[in-house]
Formats: C-alpha cells, structure tokens, sequence
C-alpha cells in the first residue's frame, strides 16, 4: 500500500447527479462520472445516496424492496474493479438486502486498491411527507467509525444523519478527518420558497459540525426532478473552520472538486481546542431521550 504524500493534501470528488427509472443506466453513469472525477485527480470520490435508482422512498410501496442487493453485490463488483483501476477510494451508497426482510440504506467505502474497507449503515431513518424511509430501512447498527483509506482517514453518514451533532463527533472522535455525507435532499417543487430556507439550514448545520470537531465536510447531494420533487444539488465542501471551499449549482449535473489540505485539521484544532476542552465528565444525559425536570 502506498503512504500518504507528506503534502497531506488529498483531493477529493462529489458526484452530483440526476437519476432516472433504469438502474442499470445510472450506475453507468456514476462510473462514468467517477472516472471523470479520476482523471481530474481526485483521489477520494463520494457518490450519493441511492445513486442507482431514483428516490424511491416518496411512497410506500413493497415491490420497491426489489431494488435492494446484497453486499458484496454486482454493484460493489463493477466499483471495486473500477476504483483498483482508477486507483482511487470510491464511495458507494446502496440500497442493501441483509436478509430476507432486513434492508439498510448503507454506503460501502472501497479502497485505492479496490478492496472493501467496510460500510456504514444509516443510523437515523426519517419519516416524513415524500420521505418515508422508516417503510424500507432498519436503524443502522454498525456505529459511527471511521475508514482509514490510502489518502485519508473518512467517516460516511448518510443524508438525515447530517441534522445529528452526535453522529457527526462520533465519527471525528474515531479519527475521521473528512465526513462524507452522501444525501438526497429536496422539495416539492411548487414550495421552492420555503426550500432556500431548509436548504440554507442543511448547509449551516453541517458547516457548523466542521468547526464544531475541526474536520472537512463533503456533502453529495443528487438533482434533478422525480415525480413532483425537485432535488437542489448544492453539494458543497467545508474546511475545518467552517468555510465553504467549494459548492455545485442547484440544477445542474456537476463533478465537484476540492482539495482538502489535512494539515490544516492540527491547526485549526490548537486555535479552537474544542474537543481539548470537552467536558465528558458532564455530559451522562447525553444518552436520555429527554430530561424531564420534576415540579
């Protein structure tokens, strides 16, 4: 295995785009787009959520379970023979068959080499108007860690896990230094309106987790329209300061690149020393669903 260059520079990749009805034909796509993504440099590359179907979540409806595969799977085949042939780290958010009857929304992080690493499976499900994803997936139960890569040191979480401080210092404190969050996020698109204001909030929150435990912030979203939805891309790159290196537009199919200069985790962690000054002795009702004060 090769050693980090001592630049500690490592450019990464978000794949920001549309999906249609033919699973086959977007992932085709996706490895397109990652060889792109390649061939411009990047080193880390993060596709997004349930990049191989369109959302499917906006109903509730059983024969959707028959998108799920397994993992390994011929998804995770084709990739792993791509990201070896690439030579870079692929991030791969799938809808996964466990079992017969257990599903997870699940991202596989595969190595330069093209070796599976691991995966994650998403922690938090929501449950809301065109996002009924508590129908398809079980709660995670593979913790918040990280994946030590040939370029970096990566924690993945997967779209409504962005709104969670938790997740996001959970993954830092197990030595991630670049969160990837791989998303499918949007509006209805005749409230767009009131969609710039959720989406200045999705981008404040997880800006806020980069300054909050001093590590970079990649968010792939998907765009496009899907029946009724408009999905607002903004995928962006945040360094450990909060600020916004690189963001895409919000309808257009993008390669997004940015270089994430690692170095710069140390130094924004002695002048901001907050995980130095946690107080970890304080914080036992952490854990409670909610604290009920006594009358």
């Amino acid at each position: 295995m090769k050693k980090r260059k001592s630049s500690q520079s490592v450019r990464i990749a978000l794949i920001q785009m549309s999906c249609g009805p033919d699973a086959s034909a977007n992932l085709r796509k996706a490895m397109a787009l990652v060889k792109k993504a390649a061939a411009r440099g990047a080193r880390i590359i993060s596709l997004q959520e349930l990049f191989r179907t369109e959302y499917f979540c906006k109903t509730e409806d059983a024969k959707h379970f028959d998108l799920a595969e397994t993992i390994p799977g011929p998804s995770t085949d084709l990739l792993s023979q791509l990201a070896k042939s690439e030579n870079t780290v692929v991030i791969a958010p799938l809808f996964e068959k466990r079992a017969k009857g257990i599903y997870h929304n699940t991202a596989v992080v595969i190595d330069a080499d093209g070796k599976m690493l691991g995966k994650y499976r998403k922690v938090h499900i929501p449950d809301d108007p065109g996002f009924y994803e508590k129908f398809y997936f079980v709660p995670g139960d593979l913790g918040f860690k990280s994946f030590k890569t040939r370029y970096a040191t990566i924690g993945v979480l997967v779209c409504w896990d962005q709104w969670f401080p938790e997740a996001a210092r959970l993954a830092a404190l197990n030595g991630a230094e670049i969160l990837f969050y791989p998303t499918t996020i949007g509006w209805k698109h005749d409230r767009q309106k009131e969609a710039e204001s959720y989406r200045d909030a999705w981008e404040t929150v997880q800006r806020g987790h980069a300054i909050a435990s001093g590590v970079f912030v990649a968010a792939a979203n998907r765009v496009g329209r899907e029946g009724g939805f408009d999905y607002w891309g903004n995928s962006f790159v945040a360094g450990p300061f909060g600020d916004v290196l690189h963001r895409a537009s919000t309808r257009k199919e993008e390669i997004l690149i940015a270089d994430c200069n690692l170095s710069q985790i140390e130094k924004t962690r002695r002048e901001w020393p907050f995980l130095r000054d946690r107080r970890i002795d304080a914080y036992g009702a952490i854990t409670s669903r909610f604290i009920q004060k006594k009358s």
